[in-house]
Order: structure tokens, then C-alpha cells, then sequence
């Protein structure tokens, strides 16, 4: 029973993040009761190996969604195969002022310029460890950055907290060097930069693996707005430093496809459809460079289950869904398995 098409017209009636916040809470009313499992119906099984994981399917959540770990229960019984939670940042912050995110539903698309507001990564570490998805052994990986007022000089001060705070929880950790929105983080993605980061962290999860008894996958997000040159950067760096997986790709500042709509002049990360082939092409381009030695997370603009496939033929193990959701609905999930267990 796919209620969505009929609670979207009112959802969009109210302003984007008030029925994002609404949505997710009305989520955990309807989980709490024991509702959520018989809306959503059966998930289609589609068992998954990736990076050492067993997945029930290769469809996760992608970061963004639930910055804060308060849903992670509701979340997966929607049937996701992963969770991703975050952005986290050492300390708790506020983001950008309101309003800060607006739907372009002519092309199912979202532009937001958040600005990793969050309660802070003790908060989100706190929530996984109560949540039932992590005491049963749901995959879950945590998303971290830096605060808005750390120099960019000292990033990598605050992805080593965030990486020693939640390493005892994650299943797997993601950094994020590619949001718009926070001031010049997208520096982080090129040069002595990066190699500087993901030295200072590799090195670190290896004194982390010692004290802990397990090695975390160390997870690298990248946006789709980059050339050849930054593309190929990156491509050495992650096999330099032996990164576990690359999710390919965050929102876009490209406005092409979306000109002459409403709110297409505010500044953020565009997000959905328009996204798809920038972020397809990424993919396409990392795969062929690669050549299979650091799997793929595809993320971008999946509004159906065929671009999901298309992901997947992209060079994509699994795949990340967050704009298509507010469109079309958690049926979105189901379609995706449905045409992965075709490929």
C-alpha cells in the first residue's frame, strides 16, 4: 500500500525542511506502533557483499537525511540494505540561517544550503548505540566534516576527532570533502590537501584498529562538479592511501536543467534529476580509472528503479538514495531492488 502519493500534495504544501522534519516524525509515530512494516509491505531480498559487509540489499540511505541519528530505527524498516547518518562535526552547530532548502519539483529536484547543522557527533554516537538496527547488527555508516569555524588549515583536526568519536559505532566512516556549504571545504578535495587529510586519517584508523580490535572502512564522498585533472587527483589518492570505497557524488552547483525555475537563483547544492548524469558520468569516469580496485557507492538524481540500474551499470556496487525519497516516497526503495536483482 504506497500511501506517499497521497500525503506528498500536503507535505509540499508546507515549507521544505518543516515537512522534512514532519515527515520523519510522523515515520517514528508510525514505527512506534507498530505501523510502519504493514504500510511499507515486503522488501524484496537481494543479499549483497560490499566491502566486507552483508547487505539484505545493495540500497542504502545517504547521508543528509538523518544528520542526528534521531531515526535510524523508522529508517530501516522502510527496508534500506544501509544507513548512512551525518554530516557530524566535532561540536554542535546551528548550520545555515532559515530558509535553506526549496523544492524544484518541476524536475524532482532540491537545492539546500544546510551547512552541516547538527547536535554534534557525542549526541549522534549516543543515539546509534541506543537505536535497535545497531544492537542487531544493521550497517551504519557515520558521516563526519568539520565545523564552520575550524580554519580550513585545520580541517583536519576536526575529521579526527569525529573519526576517534565514532569509530567505536560505525560501521563504516565517510569523509565528506565535497559539500557547497560550508566555506572552502571543497578545497580539501585536490592537491597536498587531500593527501595531507587522508594520511592524517589512514593513520589514524590504523592506531584506532589497534585499540578497538576491528578496522573501520574508511569511506571517501566526492562531488560531481570536478574536471579531469581533479578526477584523476583524487583516483591516486584513494588508491595511494588504500581507501575502502568512494561515493560518488554529493550535490552539484551546476544549475543546468533547472534555469528558468523558481528558486533556481538560491544558492546551495543542487540535489535529484538534474544531478543524475553529472553524478552518472563521475562514476563512469572513477570506474574506468580504477578498474575495480576501490568499490563504488552510486548517489545522484535516482528517481526511479532504472536509474538505479543505470548506476549499477555506471560502475556502482550499491547505491544511495535521498531526493528521489521526497518525490516519489519510500516505494522508491523497492524499485530500486526490484531493477538491481535485474542486473
Amino acid at each position: 500500500m504506497n500511501l506517499y502519493p497521497l500525503a506528498r500534495p500536503w507535505l509540499f504544501c508546507l515549507e521544505a525542511e518543516s515537512a522534512h522534519h514532519l515527515s520523519l516524525k510522523a515515520m517514528d509515530q508510525a514505527h512506534r506502533f507498530g505501523l510502519l512494516t504493514g504500510l511499507i509491505g515486503k522488501v524484496p531480498e537481494l543479499p549483497t557483499q560490499f566491502c566486507g559487509f552483508n547487505l539484505p540489499n545493495p540500497v542504502g540511505l545517504a547521508a543528509g537525511l538523518d544528520k542526528d541519528g534521531k531515526h535510524i530505527d523508522a529508517l530501516a524498516a522502510l527496508g534500506f540494505g544501509f544507513l548512512e547518518i551525518g554530516t557530524v562535526t566535532p561540536l554542535p552547530q546551528p548550520g545555515n540561517p532559515l530558509p535553506r532548502m526549496f523544492r524544484l519539483p518541476e524536475e524532482s529536484a532540491i537545492i539546500n544550503r544546510m551547512g552541516f547543522n547538527n547536535d554534534g557527533v557525542d549526541a549522534c554516537v549516543a543515539r546509534v548505540k541506543a537505536s535497535q538496527f545497531y544492537q542487531s547488527g544493521g550497517v551504519i555508516g557515520l558521516n563526519i566534516g568539520k565545523n564552520a569555524i575550524t580554519p580550513i588549515e585545520h580541517a583536519s583536526r576536526d575529521y579526527l576527532i569525529c573519526l576517534q568519536k565514532v569509530y567505536e559505532v560505525a560501521s563504516y566512516v565517510t569523509v565528506n570533502i565535497s559539500s557547497p556549504n560550508t566555506k572552502n571545504l571543497r578545497q580539501l578535495q585536490g592537491g597536498q590537501d587531500l593527501l595531507d587529510l587522508l594520511s592524517a586519517l589512514t593513520s589514524e584508523r590504523d592506531k584506532l584498529s589497534q585499540t578497538f580490535g576491528k578496522r573501520v572502512p574508511l569511506f571517501l564522498k566526492i562531488a560531481p562538479d570536478l574536471d579531469s585533472e581533479g578526477i584523476q587527483s583524487i583516483a591516486d589518492a584513494l588508491l595511494r592511501f588504500k581507501i575502502d570505497a568512494l561515493i560518488a557524488t554529493n550535490t552539484t552547483l551546476s544549475r543546468i536543467g533547472v534555469e528558468n525555475l523558481e528558486y533556481a537563483d538560491e544558492v546551495g547544492g543542487l540535489s535529484g534529476k538534474p544531478v543524475k548524469q553529472l553524478s552518472t558520468q563521475t562514476i563512469k569516469t572513477f570506474a574506468d580509472i580504477l578498474h575495480g580496485e576501490i568499490p563504488i557507492i552510486g548517489v545522484g538524481g535516482i528517481i526511479t528503479g532504472q536509474d538505479a540500474l543505470e548506476k549499477h551499470h555506471s560502475g556502482a556496487s550499491v547505491v544511495q538514495l535521498y531526493s528521489g525519497l521526497i518525490f516519489k516516497g519510500p516505494q522508491l526503495i523497492k524499485d530500486a531492488i526490484v531493477a538491481l536483482q535485474k542486473s
